[in-house]
């Protein structure tokens, strides 16, 4: 299928390292045009050394815990090299732990770089989509919209923020030939599921092997996701092909969430 991506400039948020890397990847593949941003310019770097050549890919320095910075940062970009017509936003998720013991700062930690910088890049980047009659907005966040996950309580709370956020843009957006749609990743072969698992092993008494399977065994698949096939998904959701899907959930879970 011909996703229709060639030369479409597409900004991808934590692209250094699990699903930001990978679409990063599969959208340049499919002729997009990307500018990674991340905090860490080696590891930007890094993967911009991993991106077809002939095309002008780069990368823009940010640190999603300062929303104010990020704002001057990303209008300063647009005003001296171009507008984007793909925005990924995808932010490492905050740690875990049941909700009632945790701290109110985590909540408002968690709500900045999530919620607070979506905004932040929407609103800088959609008057160009405007102008171009093409924007795709594709919010990478967790089944736990549609099925709370145990030991994640901040996370529950603020993915849930943002998927209401995502469906109220979607309406006021479609009519500008922009989609905005939230891709819920299962269990990813990630950093941040590698840590989850050392968590539950170290909780549970169990080995992390143990606590792995576990987790495996509750996803009809019986594996975890590899960061590619939800990758795979966001490609399609920010392709041409894509032009009548709007304002939707698309769980990549292998079948875990029960719900439909």
């Amino acid at each position: 299928m011909n996703l229709q991506l060639n030369n479409k400039h597409a900004l991808v948020c934590g692209s250094t390292a699990g699903i930001g890397k990978a679409t990063a990847l599969a959208l340049a593949e499919e002729g997009a045009i990307i500018t990674l941003i991340a905090r860490n310019e080696n590891k930007l770097k890094a993967v911009l050394a991993e991106l077809p050549q002939h095309r002008p890919h780069d990368y823009i320095v940010a640190d999603f815990s300062d929303p104010k910075a990020l704002q001057q940062i990303i209008e300063t970009y647009i005003k001296e090299n171009h507008g984007f017509h793909v925005l990924v936003n995808n932010t490492g998720g905050p740690p875990g732990g049941p909700i009632f013991s945790a701290q109110v700062e985590e909540f408002e930690n968690a709500f900045t770089q999530h919620l607070k910088c979506n905004h932040i890049l929407v609103q800088a980047l959609v008057p160009y989509m405007k102008e171009e009659g093409y924007g795709r907005i594709i919010n990478v966040i967790s089944t736990s919209v549609k099925q709370p996950l145990d030991g994640l309580g901040v996370s529950n709370t603020i993915r849930g923020a943002v998927a209401n956020w995502s469906k109220t843009l979607a309406n006021e957006l479609g009519q500008f030939g922009i989609t905005v749609n939230n891709v819920l990743p299962g269990a990813t072969a990630t950093e941040r599921l590698a840590q989850i698992i050392k968590n539950k092993s170290a909780k549970t008494g169990k080995s992390e092997e143990e606590a792995s399977n576990t987790m495996k065994n509750t996803v009809p698949a019986k594996r975890f996701a590899q960061p590619e096939e939800t990758a795979d998904a966001i490609t399609f959701l920010a392709s041409a092909r894509a032009s009548y899907i709007n304002g939707i959930n698309l769980p990549v879970d292998g079948g875990r969430t029960k719900s439909l």
